[in-house]
């Protein structure tokens, strides 16, 4: 019996430029986690598939190679820097995939455009704790650099993702041990987003963890729920708690002494 191996983006193919980030272990672990995850994402047949932070295109072209089959699927990925894109062009073409580019900060310009449309959204980010100076530099220093924590790129990510994720919309994030990864999960879950961790990797260097993130109505009512009853005590703490009346018949006849 010969098992089919699914494809995924070939390294030879995968063009390559000095102020472009290369296909590294966060890169395969992120691949990795969607091969994990390829019979649901066959099922969930999406509509829009999308990158944020493309870099080389290695995981763009494999997202688009492992849902061959769904043939209807459009592509598309951004990036800050001009090289990145125009790598990623290079490594697209030499797989013969079809995928739109856009040279943008995340996703700006496009959140009205593609407002609730995402089924599937891939995210690299730059998540290495630097010093705030190094954030936004121009050219490879941009794909890792991400400040104190490693957070300041994530947390303008999931707002954008919050806003461009369609109803059943899934987000792939990369993050390392130091980003908190259950903080974000908190963060999102008073979004109302369930979320569970389906890749862990550990390296020399990092200890890298694949969240997956999807709107969750039960979630959602949960979180009201809870924030209903923040305000309701809230609201009770707030109010004086009156002292019981006593009688002065009820004491003892000493006291009057």
């Amino acid at each position: 019996m010969c098992i089919m191996i699914p494809k995924i983006a070939q390294i030879p193919l995968v063009s390559s430029h000095p102020e472009v980030y290369d296909p590294c272990d966060d890169s395969f672990a992120l691949v990795d986690a969607l091969l994990a995850d390829r019979a649901n994402l066959l099922e969930h047949q999406p509509s829009i598939c999308m990158e944020i932070g493309c870099g080389s295109g290695y995981v763009i072209t494999s997202l688009a190679l492992l849902l061959g089959g769904n043939s209807s699927a459009y592509y598309i990925a951004t990036d800050i820097n001009p090289h990145a894109v125009r790598v990623t062009q290079e490594t697209i073409e030499a797989h013969g995939c079809h995928v739109e580019l856009v040279i943008t900060d995340i996703a700006s310009g496009l959140e009205k455009r593609l407002n609730r449309l995402v089924d599937v959204l891939v995210v690299n980010p730059p998540y290495v704790p630097t010093p705030e100076e190094e954030v936004g530099c121009s050219g490879i220093t941009s794909s890792w650099a991400g400040g104190v924590n490693g957070r300041d790129v994530i947390d303008r990510i999931l707002p954008v993702a919050d806003k461009i994720l369609s109803d059943r919309g899934w987000l792939y994030l990369v993050t390392l041990s130091e980003n908190n990864p259950l903080d974000i999960c908190l963060q999102m879950r008073r979004k109302g987003y369930a979320s569970r961790i389906i890749l862990q990797r550990s390296t020399q260097e990092e200890n890298l963890h694949i969240i997956k993130l999807w709107r969750d109505s039960e979630t959602l009512l949960e979180e009201n729920e809870c924030m209903g009853l923040k305000k309701t005590n809230r609201v009770k703490n707030m109010n004086p708690i009156p002292f019981p009346q006593v009688s002065v018949w009820g004491c003892d006849s000493r006291n009057n002494r």
